[in-house]
């Protein structure tokens, strides 16, 4: 895809690309004057004026970028010697959750604060990781930009770039993974997975006055004692901790007078690793069958959904990569003014991730901006913000490890 000649205003611009003027020096990338625009771009219900922003930004700055079928949004920068050093790839997402929030900005000294939808999910983090790419000057090795236009719905973009669709192959072969997520300047290296099912119970209708049918609704007793005790004895994942299942959603019967011959539990699975989502399938179905009695039948099935569901991923907090995005991480932190208990933990993340279908090789999360904090959720909330300093400090310590790994 050749980016429109454009700047962000609408305007013909003197940059490098189709108009054959030399490109724009890297240092002129500003992350927050990015950051505002593309906050302002809304991007809640398709993407093509957000991708259009990001492809027009790179070819600015002399990079050809290309639109894969999916909408990815691709661009490399290979060294003169790429089989020297690692493949690293930095990967985040332009699409945002319901309904767009207007971007605003409060600029008042350590206060100044971007707002709107995007600002820390993902827009924010993708600034900086974007300012990394553009500073970039690999003396070995391979980085490659991979931008998905769909994880807060099916991420079926990741899902292809990975190989995990069928007819697909792994396109990006990377040997390091940075996530462009907000950890509030954290670096995560686990998250949970998260799969969704349903328990049906098949039982016989009958009139409630007779002893007579097979009461699925009476079943779901059991069922739910199976689900409750299902990780009875697992043991807790070193950074993840426990797996959790949840009932969520029950539905049974059609009249009150009648023996019901249909009940549905819909659960809510957060995995750790080694547990995927077809190994989870069959063991609860196993043991909601051992724990229903009588004559009704069971099944459990995942939610059918186009893409491979996140399942859970961990990297080791010791493994060399990590300890490089801590590093820099740390120091791009106090370089940056931040207090001291700010950025550069090394923890799990809180959410799913398309970070799950990069691993197993070693992936980290990091990025501007938090999920939640003291006053209640930020990310996909009517509050959502990044702090323009953490916005700049990202880029920075993204710039660092881009450099100490390539």
């Amino acid at each position: 895809m050749t980016a429109d000649d454009r700047d962000a205003s609408g305007e013909r611009g003197d940059w490098g690309g189709s108009d054959g003027h030399l490109p724009l020096d890297a240092t002129e990338f500003d992350p927050v004057e990015f950051l505002e625009t593309a906050v302002g771009t809304p991007s809640h219900e398709d993407v093509v004026d957000m991708r259009e922003l990001l492809c027009s930004t790179l070819d600015r700055f002399g990079v050809d970028a290309t639109v894969d079928d999916a909408g990815c949004v691709l661009a490399q920068k290979v060294s003169a010697d790429p089989d020297a050093g690692p493949h690293l790839v930095m990967n985040t997402h332009i699409d945002t959750v319901t309904p767009h929030v207007p971007f605003e900005r409060d600029a008042e000294g350590d206060a100044d604060t971007i707002r709107g939808r995007g600002s820390c999910d993902a827009k924010g983090p993708l600034a900086a990781l974007l300012y990394a790419f553009l500073a970039s000057e690999p003396s070995t090795g391979r980085l490659t930009l991979a931008v998905t236009p769909d994880e807060e719905a099916l991420s079926l973009g990741a899902a292809s770039l990975t190989g995990r669709l069928p007819g697909t192959t792994d396109r990006l072969d990377g040997d390091l993974f940075l996530v462009g997520e907000p950890t509030g300047l954290d670096v995560c290296t686990a998250a949970k997975g998260r799969f969704q099912g349903q328990v049906e119970l098949s039982g016989v209708a009958a009139h409630a006055a007779e002893f007579a049918g097979a009461n699925a609704v009476a079943a779901a007793e059991g069922a739910l004692a199976a689900i409750r005790t299902f990780d009875d004895g697992a043991n807790d994942h070193p950074q993840l901790g426990a797996p959790k299942l949840t009932p969520t959603v029950i539905e049974g019967g059609s009249a009150t007078n009648q023996v019901p011959a249909d009940c549905a539990i819909t659960v809510d699975r957060r995995s750790v690793p080694p547990e995927t989502a077809a190994g989870f399938r069959t063991e609860l179905a196993d043991a909601v069958r051992s724990a229903t009695v009588g004559d009704v039948e069971v099944a459990f099935e995942l939610t059918e959904r186009a893409s491979p569901f996140l399942e859970a991923f961990s990297t080791e907090p010791t493994h060399p990569f990590v300890e490089t995005v801590a590093g820099a991480a740390r120091s791009a932190c106090r370089n940056g003014g931040l207090p001291a208990e700010r950025g550069g933990d090394i923890r799990p993340f809180g959410a799913a991730t398309e970070a799950s279908y990069f691993a197993p090789a070693p992936t980290v999360v990091f990025g501007p901006g938090d999920l939640a904090d003291d006053h209640g959720a930020v990310a996909h909330a009517e509050r959502e913000y990044v702090r323009v300093r953490e916005v700049a400090v990202a880029a920075a310590a993204v710039a660092d490890i881009v450099d100490a790994v390539l």
